[in-house]
């Protein structure tokens, strides 16, 4: 899918926004415009890269904006960025999302207990290239890891580029055990710890912090766009959300493309960057 990115505002600054447009360079959503399925008969989906590997700040599909660009997400009033938890540094993999999905906060889990996260389901890239922020890839789905986040059930679904040069010999989970070994184990750190320098307490996970194969991360993913279903056609409530969108063209949220351009040139215009803060690149050591 032919996908171009308008940044708008300054880059490391609390108004920098970025857009993304269509092939025919009209303005879409990334959470509902970008199909879920990039090949549906071999279950290959589209992702969208949030952050790119080795990178610290926290960008996101922001749920709640119209068109949902990409910002940095905010605590106590500033841009937050993910710490250095030795041996890491910044995020391990080009992680983002899977679009036309949701972990619906009102639904429990049977196999979790918790409630969704009200957020698109996250993925983890391991393949070998360095994405770029806004980039939308294909995925090969391997596994995933079930965090619960402040008590609630937030996916971290393992995948693998499919133009990666080594994605034909990974088709499960314990192809990254044998293939990338300490992958996993960084991974389930990772997640485990990186809220710790931020005065938080280690993340719990369900499952006793298995990694789940293949099939049942594919369910999970589908289970989720069904869930993305009833919120875009309105059989779920939206809440905060924002699901204006200009291509799923039965759902009450369909705006026009002039209308979705107007919220883009309403956003601040794209400047020059803020220096990211020196204390991003600092490291965190602690025992377990």
């Amino acid at each position: 899918m032919s996908v171009t990115v308008e940044e708008r505002g300054r880059p490391n600054t609390l108004d920098y926004r970025v857009y993304f447009k269509n092939s025919e360079g009209k303005y879409i959503s990334p959470f509902h415009d970008i199909p879920i399925y990039a090949n549906e008969a071999e279950n290959i989906f589209h992702a969208v890269v949030e952050v790119p590997r080795w990178t610290n700040a926290k960008m996101e599909i922001a749920t709640k904006d119209p068109l949902n660009p990409l910002k940095q997400d905010i605590k106590k009033g500033n841009l937050r960025y993910v710490a250095n938890v030795f041996p890491h540094k910044g995020y391990i993999w080009n992680y983002g999302a899977i679009p036309q999905t949701w972990e619906d906060p009102n639904h429990k889990d049977s196999d979790t207990g918790c409630c969704g996260d009200n957020d698109p389901i996250d993925i983890c890239d391991i393949g070998n290239k360095v994405c770029s922020r806004g980039e939308i890839i294909k995925v090969k789905v391997l596994g995933t890891l079930a965090l619960i986040d402040e008590g609630e059930t937030d996916w971290k679904v393992i995948v693998i580029n499919t133009e990666d040069p080594e994605s034909a010999d990974f088709n499960d989970i314990d192809d990254v055990r044998r293939l990338k070994p300490g992958y996993l184990e960084a991974t389930f750190d990772w997640f485990k710890r990186y809220k710790v320098p931020d005065g938080k307490p280690e993340n719990q996970f369900a499952f006793n912090g298995e990694f789940k194969d293949r099939d049942f991360a594919i369910k999970t993913i589908k289970d989720t766009h069904e869930f993305w279903k009833a919120l875009i056609s309105k059989n779920s409530s939206a809440g905060e959300l924002n699901c204006t969108n200009t291509g799923v063209s039965d759902s009450p949220f369909c705006c026009s493309a002039g209308d979705a351009e107007a919220v883009v040139k309403s956003a601040c215009a794209f400047g020059a960057e803020d220096p990211i803060p020196s204390s991003v690149d600092q490291w965190f050591y602690y025992e377990n």
